[in-house]
C-alpha cells in the first residue's frame, strides 16, 4: 500500500472515534492491507495525536492473547497497540457510554517499567528484571470497524481498538504475586458476570509481554522505563451497554471500580 492510503485509513478511523460512527473493516476497503501496513497506520495515527491532540505515547498493549477472547472476536492470534495518556481515566471516574462506540470491559494486570527492553530474544527473565512493579488494570476496549467485524489487520489498523485504561491503586512486586495463578472477577451492579485466571494469559502475563516485546522488535520498537504495558485479558471481555456500577477485582490483590453514565441516566 502507499503512504497516501494508509494516511487515509489513519484519518478514517480518527474521524470514526470523534464522531462515534463506525466504518466498514479498513482490509475490506483496502484488500491489500497487511500487518506491516496496519501497524504503519496505528503510527500515523499516534502521530496525529501527539501532533494535533497534545497528546503522549505511555506504553504499549497486547490484546486477544486467550483464546477466549480470541473465540469471542474471531481472531487466531493477538493483536497489539500503542498506549496513549488521553486513553488512561481515573479509578472511581464516571465513563459515559456517549463516548464509546460498542465497548467491552477487560480485567489485567499491567507492568510499570524500570528498565529498557527490546527484542529479539527477549525471556521471561529480561521482563521480570525489567518491571518495576505490577498493579491491577481495567481495558476498556472499543471499536471504530462496524459491529467488530475485525480481522487482525482492521483491529491493528485500529491501534488494538483501544478505549480506556484505568489502574488501580494497589501496586506490588513481582515477588509478592503469584501471576501465573490469581483469579479475577468482573461484576455489575453487583452481581457475578465473568471470572478468569492470569494462567490464561500465555501462561502468566510475563511471558505475555516478552511475546509482545518480541514482537514489535520487528517494527523497531523499544520499551522504556516508566512505560505501562498491558498484557491481555485474564477473561471473557464483556460488553460494557448501560449505566451502572463496575466492580474488577483480582482476589487477594485488589479491585478497580468505575461508573457508567450516559445521557439518558441521571447523575450518579
Amino acid at each position: 500500500m502507499n503512504t497516501f492510503e494508509l494516511h487515509e485509513i489513519a484519518d478514517a478511523l480518527r474521524t470514526a472515534r470523534i464522531n462515534r460512527t463506525p466504518i466498514p473493516p479498513p482490509s475490506k476497503t483496502y484488500p491489500s492491507l497487511d500487518v506491516k501496513g496496519a501497524f504503519e497506520v496505528q503510527r500515523i495515527a499516534v502521530q496525529n495525536a501527539i501532533s494535533k491532540d497534545g497528546d503522549r505515547q505511555v506504553g504499549y498493549k497486547l490484546g486477544n492473547i486467550a483464546k477466549v477472547m480470541q473465540d469471542a472476536f474471531g481472531l487466531d492470534q493477538p493483536d497489539y497497540g500503542f498506549l496513549l495518556a488521553s486513553l488512561f481515566v481515573y479509578q472511581g471516574t464516571k465513563i459515559s457510554l456517549d463516548k464509546l462506540i460498542k465497548p467491552y470491559v477487560e480485567l489485567e494486570p499491567a507492568f510499570v517499567l524500570k528498565g529498557r527492553l527490546r527484542g529479539p530474544n527477549v525471556t521471561v527473565a529480561d521482563v521480570i528484571n525489567a518491571v518495576d512493579y505490577a498493579i491491577p488494570a481495567v481495558e476498556i476496549i472499543d471499536s471504530r470497524v462496524q459491529d467488530w467485524a475485525i480481522g487482525l489487520e482492521d483491529t491493528l489498523a485500529d491501534n488494538g481498538s483501544t478505549g480506556a485504561v484505568i489502574l488501580g491503586g494497589t501496586p506490588r512486586r513481582l515477588t509478592d504475586l503469584d501471576l501465573s495463578n490469581i483469579k479475577g472477577v468482573l461484576q455489575f451492579n453487583g452481581r457475578e458476570i465473568m471470572t478468569g485466571n492470569t494462567g490464561n494469559i500465555l501462561g502468566n502475563p510475563l511471558s505475555a509481554t516478552a511475546w509482545l516485546v518480541n514482537r514489535l522488535a520487528e517494527f523497531g520498537v523499544e520499551f522504556l522505563p516508566g512505560q505501562v504495558i498491558l498484557p491481555g485479558s485474564c477473561l471473557q471481555a464483556m460488553p460494557m451497554e448501560e449505566a451502572g456500577h463496575w466492580s474488577c477485582t483480582f482476589k487477594g490483590w485488589g479491585t478497580v471500580e468505575f461508573d457508567v453514565i450516559s445521557n439518558a441516566s441521571p447523575k450518579l
